[in-house]
């Protein structure tokens, strides 16, 4: 069945609020149809009642309750702080539930108190939609002062009809499980749908969180590759002014170093952006847990185990990453596994979720360039001699594997400095005491130029 689909689709929350709101109004509209039944039973048929007092009291009854449904929609708006409930539509659906209340009066002085369930049944029954929404408007102690007004307004018309201790002690148990527990039913639902939408609303600031964590820790992988380098090739620069004015051919050497280092910042910031840098596989299980998490799918992460070469690690770090983006963006799943295995001769990494309409795209990206998707992926894996399997797995689940050969790779972990920083470092030309004195002291040309490593003042500032 279609809405059956639909609704399995839908997440928790949806869910949630979905059932919360059904609740209220089944409640509401169980009144109705029951203070409609009883307004059209036998005893009141072979009351003497007009039929069209009869239908009349029957349309509004039907009038009271669409409104009120309404109106308790604009009461979980009110109540969730999503908008604000004017007194006017409160005091129309006040005035409704005043006049059903005297129809049902009305129908019951028709029968009289003969009729035990009728007088006991219809002026409950034509207070509860009202009552409802009312109590999702205003203040618990309000809402209970408006129930013992109704209670004592009820007991009092059906004493002045003529009725009993009997029939007065029921209209009390009934207003009490009638009105009184309809509120407080609804009450709690709006209550419990309240927590949900503060839960929902901090989920949703988590992502927000963690997308804003992601872009800062970009941008400090971003400066530094290139903060380091872009100061040298300032110094550099400079000194090749100076040392231009001055008539020295260093200066020369000072600006293929300057090109050098330009077309190594460039390839390093494409390595960062393509996600070639180093990535520490334990870092990036916690990431994409957080991240799965805070978006609602529940994410069971197992190892990483001890002992990963850091290639490797760098390798499945990435498929992580990739694959929990891929769960986000193209799948509807509800949970995730993920799980790091590693034997004598290979590492495995597996990552299954139940979102398997969503989570078997291609991951081109937008196009066909490199380091995206999971042919980017491919592409990183292939690099340590690994493969990637991802497919329908049974169950309705999707399932991302991906392997890499132990044979022949040391088992140390990456403890030495990233691979950005590494090629930074090793770009460094090396300062020399008879450099220090080149900006400084307007010297004659020498003989032969210096090496293209001897300009001390850039790397003494840079340093």
């Amino acid at each position: 069945m279609q809405w059956l689909r639909g609704w399995r689709k839908q997440g928790g929350f949806a869910q949630a609020d979905l059932y919360a709101r059904a609740t209220i109004y089944a409640l509401l509209w169980v009144a109705v149809v029951v203070q409609v039944l009883f307004s059209v039973t036998r005893p009141v048929r072979h009351s003497g009642a007009p039929a069209a007092m009869i239908a009349a009291s029957c349309l509004l009854t039907v009038a009271q309750g669409v409104y009120c449904t309404s109106l308790a929609s604009g009461g979980l708006a009110d109540y969730l702080g999503q908008a604000r409930l004017s007194r006017r539509p409160v005091a129309f659906g006040a005035g409704l539930m005043a006049t059903n209340l005297v129809a049902a009066l009305v129908l019951t002085s028709e029968v009289g108190p003969r009729d035990f369930a009728i007088a006991a049944v219809l002026p409950c029954a034509a207070l509860m939609p009202f009552t409802m929404a009312h109590s999702l408007i205003v203040r618990k102690r309000v809402s209970a002062l408006v129930q013992l007004a109704g209670l004592a307004a009820v007991c009092g018309a059906v004493l002045l009809l003529g009725g009993n201790r009997q029939l007065i002690a029921a209209c009390m148990a009934g207003m009490v499980a009638g009105p009184m527990w309809y509120a407080v039913t609804t009450r709690c639902s709006a209550w419990h749908l309240g927590v949900m939408w503060k839960l929902h609303q901090a989920k949703d600031m988590e992502a927000r969180l963690a997308v804003a964590e992601e872009r800062l820790r970009f941008g400090r992988d971003l400066h530094d590759v290139m903060g380091r380098n872009l100061a040298v090739i300032a110094l550099k620069s400079e000194l090749a002014v100076q040392l231009a004015r001055r008539g020295r051919p260093e200066s020369v050497n000072q600006m293929t170093e300057v090109q050098r280092m330009a077309h190594d910042a460039q390839r390093e910031v494409r390595e960062v952006v393509r996600g070639y840098r180093g990535a520490d596989l334990a870092t990036e299980l916690a990431g994409a847990q957080g991240v799965l998490e805070a978006a609602g799918i529940e994410c069971t992460v197992n190892g990483p185990p001890d002992g990963l070469p850091a290639d490797v690690q760098s390798a499945l770090g990435w498929v992580v990453r990739e694959a929990a983006t891929n769960v986000l963006r193209h799948g509807d799943a509800r949970r995730c596994t993920v799980a790091v295995a590693s034997s004598a001769s290979d590492a495995t990494l597996t990552v299954e979720n139940d979102g398997a309409a969503g989570g078997s795209g291609n991951g081109s990206g937008s196009g066909s360039a490199p380091g995206t998707g999971l042919a980017g992926l491919r592409e990183r894996l292939t690099a340590v001699d690994g493969t990637l399997t991802a497919g329908p797995a049974p169950g309705g689940r999707f399932r991302l594997t991906a392997e890499v050969p132990l044979t022949g790779r040391p088992a140390a972990p990456d403890t030495g400095p990233r691979l950005a920083d590494a090629h930074t470092t090793a770009h460094l030309p090396t300062p020399t005491p008879t450099s220090a004195t080149t900006l400084a002291t307007p010297a004659p040309a020498p003989s032969a130029p210096a090496p293209s490593s001897s300009p001390a003042p850039a790397e003494g500032a840079s340093a």
